[in-house]
C-alpha cells in the first residue's frame, strides 16, 4: 500500500466514522470537495498543510492519517 493509499483509506475511514460528508468536510477544512473526492480515490497526493487541516477537523494527529494498517506488509523505511 503506498502513501496516497494509506491517505484516502484513514481519511475516508475516519470522515464516515464521525459521519461527515466529503462536502461537510470540506467545507469545515476550507478545501474543495472535489479535492477530498481526488484525495479518497488516490487521484491526488495532498501536501502537508492540507493533512494537518484534514486532521484537525476529523479531531486526529495528522500522523494518524498517515499511518499504515497494522496488516501492511510493505516495508516502512
Amino acid at each position: 500500500m503506498d502513501i496516497r493509499e494509506v491517505l484516502a483509506a484513514n481519511l475516508k475511514r475516519l470522515r464516515r466514522a464521525r459521519r461527515l460528508s466529503q462536502e461537510e468536510l470540506a467545507h469545515r477544512a476550507k478545501i474543495d470537495r472535489t479535492y477530498i473526492s481526488s484525495l479518497e480515490r488516490c487521484r491526488y497526493a495532498a501536501g502537508i498543510d492540507v493533512v494537518d487541516s484534514l486532521a484537525r477537523v476529523l479531531g486526529v494527529e495528522a500522523a494518524d492519517l498517515l499511518t499504515r494498517p497494522s496488516g501492511d506488509k510493505k516495508m516502512r523505511s
